[in-house]
């Protein structure tokens, strides 16, 4: 048996003749239609250098434009051709200029040989494809498209938005149903000449001739037709990005290739060099014998073409900056933040340091400097502790932060003297892992040795910025995870609460033992001094129900009995 080839060149002419010479030589015809854009002397110099081989034949030229109906006439020609001047040929395969063998033509002859009434073709009804782009499904068949897309793309648009307005729906030919699929076939002799000499060609050329991109559709609808077996694949290997863009395959996706098994692939980069040598040349003779499987390629584009869409979580990069909301993740991976925790104990920060054996921040959004760990002026990526860079912006600060230090959990303090821009990007990120002791804004207060007025004054300020987060944290579209205590809940039990940090930041089971507390600020007297607040005009409630003998070492004044009736 034999197969002919019917190649569609447009472009890299010396390129396409390296593939052509390659089939013609193992004794396969080959008939090639060329682009009429080409101009005549590139043309010449082509038909020229494959002068020697008396099975390569050129067909009359059409110019072809994307999307357009000239693309299924020139294979009309050239296929019309193929049947007539090589009798002896029983499948043809249609590629073109940028295809590439990836298996030796002998391998390719023994397949079809192994189904010689078999048609290798795309074809699948239009309800079924979730591939087709551009917005134009089921109505690239029920209205009219005399405008190329590529060259009046205003003209089409507008028309499309016509004939919708107008309720434009064209009639399908009777006998057929659109099927959509692969370009690239290989088809039997017996249906191709059954598709080309259809008594009613000329009313299915009429009506593809005005169908939007026919050379996806018109062999793969009348195939349907006359085919008595057909498997609905292509047997070139052919991926699409999310825009409807054909993959181009380069030198370093030599050994994707030889793992598809497929016979052809294409789009080939016209320079790389590498493949052309390997695959045309001896390298191309040790592949093994074996059915077509590109499931491998289509796993890994399938990956590529999330990561093109979604990119890598918590990364934003400059060459496509995502709109809000639009991101993968708007941080790596998790990270805790700590409302209020290192007013209370002396040297917190170096206590959980110590006590998780991570690096834990002071206050990243301090008004001076950001305050990294170990006093560290410069972090990883070469973030900078200068507030003005920080400040200029600070999510994208946080993002960084978290990406430069991926697989160690970030852990920095916060509260209401720091910069609060940052909390509408962090109550939106489901990676922030938010702890908040309410009221602790008072303990620096207290500690203080500023006027009464003053502090009144300061204590208001601090609280309405506290009160606005807490707010927000129990709203029920924040999406950060958070757990809010007050002064008196936490002192009711400091190392449940301590405990729970430590799982956070260091995981699971840091937390079932302390070891070593943290050491609390002398704060005999907070309870007196948030009465004097209440006393003064200025109720802390945020603080809740503290008082002084909640405090480690304190006797607790005994309970009142509560009379419950039954």
């Amino acid at each position: 048996m034999t197969v002919g080839f019917v190649m569609l060149v447009h472009t890299a002419l010396h390129r396409a003749a390296e593939v052509a010479r390659h089939w013609a030589t193992a004794g396969q015809p080959v008939v090639i239609h060329v682009d009429r854009r080409v101009s005549r002397p590139e043309f010449d110099a082509f038909r020229q250098s494959l002068s020697d081989l008396g099975n390569v034949h050129f067909s009359a030229r059409r110019r072809c434009e994307w999307g357009t109906w000239s693309i299924v006439d020139a294979t009309q020609v050239a296929a019309t051709d193929m049947l007539r001047l090589f009798p002896e040929v029983r499948h043809v395969y249609l590629a073109s200029g940028s295809c590439l063998p990836l298996r030796p033509v002998a391998e390719l002859v023994a397949y079809l040989d192994a189904n010689p009434q078999t048609d290798f073709i795309e074809s699948v009804t239009v309800d079924d494809v979730v591939w087709t782009k551009g917005g134009l499904h089921h109505e690239r068949f029920t209205l009219r498209f005399p405008f190329a897309w590529k060259r009046h793309r205003l003209l089409f648009d507008a028309h499309v938005s016509l004939q919708r307005r107008m309720g434009v729906k064209r009639e399908i030919p009777e006998g057929i149903v659109p099927h959509l699929g692969s370009q690239w076939w290989c088809l039997t002799r017996r249906t191709l000449s059954a598709i080309l000499e259809d008594p009613q060609r000329k009313t299915y050329d009429r009506y593809f001739r005005r169908v939007w991109i026919p050379d996806e559709s018109y062999f793969q609808t009348l195939a349907r037709r006359f085919s008595a077996r057909l498997e609905s694949r292509s047997l070139t290997l052919s991926k699409f990005d999310f825009q409807g863009k054909p993959y181009i395959f380069y030198d370093d996706h030599l050994q994707l290739l030889m793992r598809s098994e497929c016979f052809v692939a294409r789009k080939i980069w016209p320079k790389a060099d590498r493949l052309y040598s390997h695959f045309l040349g001896r390298g191309a003779d040790r592949r093994a014998a074996s059915e077509p499987n590109p499931g491998h390629v289509d796993r890994v584009f399938t990956k590529a073409i999330d990561r093109r869409n979604r990119g890598r979580a918590g990364l934003y990069m400059q060459s496509r900056f995502p709109n809000n909301g639009y991101e993968n993740g708007r941080t790596h991976q998790p990270y805790v933040v700590l409302w209020g925790h290192d007013e209370l104990f002396v040297d917190f920060v170096s206590w959980l340091s110590r006590r998780t054996g991570l690096r834990v921040h002071g206050h990243l959004f301090a008004p001076e400097r950001a305050e990294f760990a170990g006093g560290e002026r410069l972090y990883n990526g070469c973030l900078s502790d200068a507030p003005k860079l920080r400040d200029y912006n600070p999510e994208a600060f946080l993002a960084n932060l978290v990406w430069n230090t991926r697989g160690e959990t970030q852990c920095f303090m916060m509260g209401p003297d720091d910069n609060q821009r940052i909390m509408n990007f962090m109550l939106d990120d489901p990676n922030a892992r938010i702890e908040v002791i309410s009221g602790a804004w008072s303990v620096p207060l207290f500690r203080s040795n500023l006027n009464f007025s003053d502090v009144r004054a300061r204590a208001a300020a601090l609280q309405e910025r506290e009160v606005a987060l807490v707010e927000r944290l129990r709203n029920a579209g924040c999406r950060a995870s958070a757990n809010v205590v007050d002064l008196g809940e936490f002192f009711d039990a400091p190392v449940e609460h301590l405990g729970r940090v430590l799982e956070l930041v260091a995981g699971s089971n840091a937390g079932r033992q302390i070891g070593e507390a943290p050491r609390l600020h002398d704060l005999a007297g907070l309870g007196n001094f948030l009465q004097m607040l209440r006393n003064g005009g200025m109720d802390p409630h945020t603080a809740g129900k503290f008082a002084d003998d909640q405090l480690p070492g304190k006797t607790r004044r005994p309970r009142m009995p509560v009379l419950v009736k039954r």
